[in-house]
């Protein structure tokens, strides 16, 4: 009975073998290259996915990033910010107008930096995990 069992289990691991790889997808989303081949690029803009990608032509049109990148955004930057500012404050006690600019540039600068790559890690995740069209086949 516990053959059999295992048998079927292979037999399941077998038709769902087209595992894809979390890591290396995540990776090149973060590289904001195409999470299967990590050639051509996944934003055609600034935050603007492509239609599809140049070199291995994977369809980008499944892809329901939407608010995401923005959340993670707001999130990590918040947490790295908000400990830094207090810390600063505290240990500094700098003129508030002086506080103000470095950190409002701080934080404009980081989430600049962090919102396209973040979009492209969560398309590549969207990808890896076969979510949405991207698990059918075509």
């Amino acid at each position: 009975m516990l053959s059999e069992n295992q048998t079927s289990q292979d037999a399941t691991l077998a038709e769902n073998d087209d595992t894809r790889p979390m890591r290396p997808a995540l990776l090149r989303g973060w590289r904001r290259r195409c999470p299967r081949c990590g050639q051509g690029p996944l934003l055609k803009s600034y935050l603007k996915v492509a239609k599809s990608c140049p070199v291995c032509k994977l369809d980008y049109s499944h892809h329901r990033a939407d608010d995401g990148p923005a959340y993670l955004t707001i999130l990590i930057v918040g947490h790295l910010m908000a400990p830094l500012l207090h810390l600063t404050f505290v240990t500094w006690r700098p003129e508030p107008l002086v506080l103000f600019t470095i950190f409002a540039v701080g934080c404009v600068a980081l989430s600049l930096y962090l919102l396209p790559r973040l979009k492209g890690a969560i398309v590549a995740f969207q990808w890896a995990r076969q979510m949405g069209g991207f698990g059918q086949p075509g």
